[in-house]
């Protein structure tokens, strides 16, 4: 065995000097394979990232389409119980202007008045201080229904009694999409608030 050169207080010998090269050499090798794996694994793991995210909004969208249709389908009969008779249904309305876009979920309409409704899986108070702020915009970006009244209704698969009342108090048809079918859920007298 040979005996490492700090030890024995000499200098090393040529033989040991190729020995921690090649050692070097090989960690070297073996570092540059580590980077290359680590690399590899990142590629491989964003482009799991990005494929889950093209699932995730795929799912997503469909999720929203079905709440909307489940709404949709209802709507008409809904709002004629309220003395709302809608002529056309128009659903997922985008408008775009300046690098802004205001989307609508649904639109029923009649030669006098309007319903933009906004659909939700989960209602939150939230969605309805932004759809509040929402409707203040609508006739800027639809001015082509600007002599109309324009109304605005919630609709949702699940919220609190409390978020529920809450967009009834702002004004709110407040709609709650079931299995099936879809009913109003607002007080036998209220009075929908006009917002543009």
């Amino acid at each position: 065995m040979t005996i490492p050169h700090e030890e024995r207080g000499e200098a090393p010998t040529l033989e040991e000097l190729r020995e921690l090269t090649l050692s070097i050499r090989g960690l070297g090798e073996s570092q540059r394979k580590t980077d290359e794996q680590m690399q590899e694994t990142d590629r491989r793991m964003q482009e799991t990232d990005r494929r889950l995210k093209k699932a995730e909004d795929l799912f997503t969208t469909q999720w929203g389409k079905l709440m909307e249709s489940l709404v949709r389908g209802d709507l008409v009969r809904l709002l004629a119980g309220r003395d709302v008779d809608v002529h056309r249904l128009a659903q997922r309305t985008l408008e775009r202007r300046g690098g802004e876009s205001y989307e609508v979920d649904i639109l029923a309409v009649n030669g006098e008045e309007i319903v933009v409704a906004e659909v939700k899986t989960t209602l939150r108070p939230e969605d309805v201080r932004r759809f509040r702020s929402k409707l203040g915009r609508f006739k800027e970006w639809w001015p082509e229904y600007r002599d109309r009244k324009v109304y605005g209704a919630m609709a949702y698969l699940q919220a609190s009694d409390e978020v529920a009342r809450h967009a009834e108090r702002k004004g709110f048809f407040v709609i709650r999409a079931t299995g099936d079918s879809a009913s109003i859920v607002n007080a036998e007298d209220f009075e929908p608030r006009v917002f543009a």
